[in-house]
């Protein structure tokens, strides 16, 4: 794979965006943005591109970094129109990648001119950039979706000159340098700063009707651009914010040092727009429900999204994996590394989702039993290692909820949790308490602070820096951990801290929350997962359910010859335990009606917690602030 030329390891930025000053020698592109009609959920762009030559070679992004995956949202490109000198010019797709447009030149031309439309998903559509991202009343702007870009050029080398005119009376929120904002009747047209064109995707405009800024932190400045679908949504109580200010100051105080000017983050509230997170340099786009600010379930359930967006700023865009630095977004990107880009990210999420207040100790150790729980009953570890998880990641990022426990889906979050605080746990006992994951993280993404720069690693890296806190093998730690089939999840971490996972017949709250009244989970008894509904979205091979023949997209109808609800299915489970006789599933399958027989008498089971008195309580050490 090609990879970007660096100067001391340090990629060329324009000016107030990096320390090593604006390398871009290549073509500078108007791009003109009508967001105004963002409510119908179509956004209309026009380009102004440097051109010579017979033809000229466009490309769609395709490959978005944080994305991992070649899933540019390119169907929804449309209303395509080149033209110069006033006369329409001929274009046709390559035929070998849809990304790529072919525009014939007429001898002399030295502009072209684009128009192009982008069709934003009007119905609720996940997918990252590729999702529904505007409603009646706010959309998100992901510069990506309304652009092309020449052939030849890597993209800190072209210099776009962006502008965007947005609905009347919505406000907006952006870590894109501002030059001018124009008012006119209630329209807002703002004009950036000249930017590269990786500074421009990297740099997405939230918008809407309903917008809040909120304070975090001066020096640097810091603050959340919350747009929702109603101004009661953005009413949150207090304790929100200042959960949120201590995240900022807990972050800088585990890494020691910024890379970035200031920071944003966009936080879009809304039930009509996917939900996601996606990470920037200087910002984040991550989106939730309406209510999860003002609704203390919704808020926990989303605790660690925000933490694990902003960790993003040092552990994915300041240092990146080398085959994730792509030269333009038309090159392939290797995910390989998503293990330390995920994993890592993941766990110092779920740390400063502890340390800052959005969760208590106990409600973050009750979410780490439920991811100890759920990997300890995904079947798919026996055939697939962690290192292909983040293999495979273009494809299993996208794959169906059906079936996931065996096929495994981007299960390098997750069990990169687990593993890091295995990596965390043995550094503090290694260097007897003197030294943490915290110090390797200072070291690694640490000082001096600067503004937003990459500055690439490798396996090889990642090895060093930890070898540099504390002596170890720590090559053959992670070769076992990424290529280990169990059995069961890696629990060494949770174990070496003090702690165990243990079972009883109590769901945790953050259990219930995360069940919400939308879905049941009795996967830790008969390996069963369904919607409140009744229609079973996954099975566990292996376990009474699936050994009993009910596989995902079935219904359950009945429960012991009572028709189904949670509180029957539970209750069945409980009486279970005092009686000899069967579970009996009356299932639907694809118009067929069966009953199943499960001779399962072991009661509803639900992970927890529980401190292990024979060592010393690191875990708490681990989530206390400092």
């Amino acid at each position: 794979m090609m990879k970007l030329s660096r100067i001391l390891g340090v990629l060329c930025l324009p000016l107030p965006l990096a320390i090593s000053g604006w390398c871009a020698a290549g073509p500078t592109v108007t791009l003109s943005v009508d967001a105004s009609s963002a409510p119908r959920k179509i956004f209309h762009a026009t380009l102004k591109i440097p051109a010579s030559g017979a033809e000229l070679t466009l490309y769609y992004p395709k490959w978005i970094p944080g994305e991992h995956a070649p899933d540019g949202p390119v169907i929804d490109l449309a209303g395509l129109k080149f033209t110069s000198g006033g006369h329409t010019l001929k274009w046709r797709r390559d035929l070998l990648d849809g990304f790529t447009i072919h525009v014939e030149l007429p001898p002399g031309t030295n502009e072209v001119n684009a128009d192009l439309d982008f069709l934003s998903p009007a119905t609720f559509e996940g997918g990252f950039s590729a999702g529904s991202s505007a409603t009646d009343k706010m959309a998100v702007i992901s510069w990506n979706q309304v652009l092309l870009y020449p052939k030849g050029w890597k993209t800190d080398e072209i210099t776009y000159v962006a502008s965007l005119k947005l609905p009347a009376d919505w406000k907006y929120g952006t870590a894109l340098p501002i030059a001018s904002s124009n008012d006119e009747n209630g329209q807002t047209e703002i004009s950036f700063q000249p930017a590269p064109l990786n500074t421009l995707v990297d740099s997405p405009v939230i918008t809407g009707q309903y917008l809040k800024v909120v304070k975090l932190a001066d020096n640097p400045s810091t603050e959340m651009d919350i747009a929702a679908d109603s101004a009661a949504a953005l009413d949150a109580p207090q304790d929100v914010w200042d959960h949120y200010r201590n995240l900022v100051e807990q972050a800088n105080k585990l890494f020691g040092a910024h890379h970035y000017r200031d920071y944003h983050f966009l936080y879009s509230l809304s039930d009509h727009v996917a939900h996601f997170g996606l990470e920037h340099h200087e910002s984040d786009d991550s989106r939730v429900g309406e209510r999860g600010l003002v609704d203390e379930t919704e808020r926990k359930l989303d605790a660690s999204l925000l933490p694990h967006e902003y960790v993003h700023s040092w552990n994915g865009k300041y240092r990146r994996p080398a085959d994730l630095a792509t030269p333009d977004y038309q090159q392939p990107m290797q995910d390989d590394l998503l293990w330390v880009y995920e994993g890592l990210t993941n766990y110092l999420g779920s740390v400063l989702t502890a340390r800052s207040g959005l969760l208590t100790q106990e409600e973050a150790r009750e979410d780490l039993a439920l991811t100890a729980a759920g990997l300890d009953h995904t079947p798919g570890r026996v055939w697939r290692n962690l290192q292909d998880t983040a293999d495979a990641a273009p494809e299993l990022y996208f794959s169906p909820r059906a079936w996931e426990s065996w096929r495994r889906g981007v299960d390098f979050y997750d069990e990169g949790t687990l593993d890091w605080l295995w990596a965390d746990v043995i550094i503090r006992q290694q260097s007897k308490g003197k030294k943490s994951l915290d110090d390797f993280c200072q070291l690694f993404h640490g000082a001096p602070s600067t503004g937003p720069a990459l500055k690439t690693y490798t396996f090889d890296d990642v090895v060093n820096a930890l070898n540099q806190i504390v002596p170890y093998d720590w090559r053959g730690f992670w070769v076992q951990r990424l290529t280990n089939h169990g059995p069961g999840a890696p629990l060494g971490g949770i174990e070496g801290s003090g702690w165990k996972v243990v079972y009883d017949d109590t769901p945790s709250e953050m259990l219930r929350n995360e069940e919400g009244g939308r879905r049941i989970d009795v996967v830790d008894s008969i390996g069963l997962e369904l919607r409140d509904d009744g229609v079973i979205g996954d099975t566990i091979e292996g376990m009474p359910a699936a050994l009993a023949g009910i596989g995902p997209g079935m219904k359950l109808i009945a429960v012991n010859g009572r028709q189904y609800s949670p509180e029957v299915l539970r209750d069945a489970l409980k009486a279970g335990k005092t009686s000899t006789a069967p579970l009996e599933l009356l299932v639907e399958n694809t118009d067929y009606y069966k009953t199943y027989k499960l001779d399962y008498h072991g009661g509803e089971k639900y992970p927890h917690l529980e401190r292990d008195e024979s060592k010393p309580d690191l875990l708490t050490e681990i989530y206390t602030a400092k």
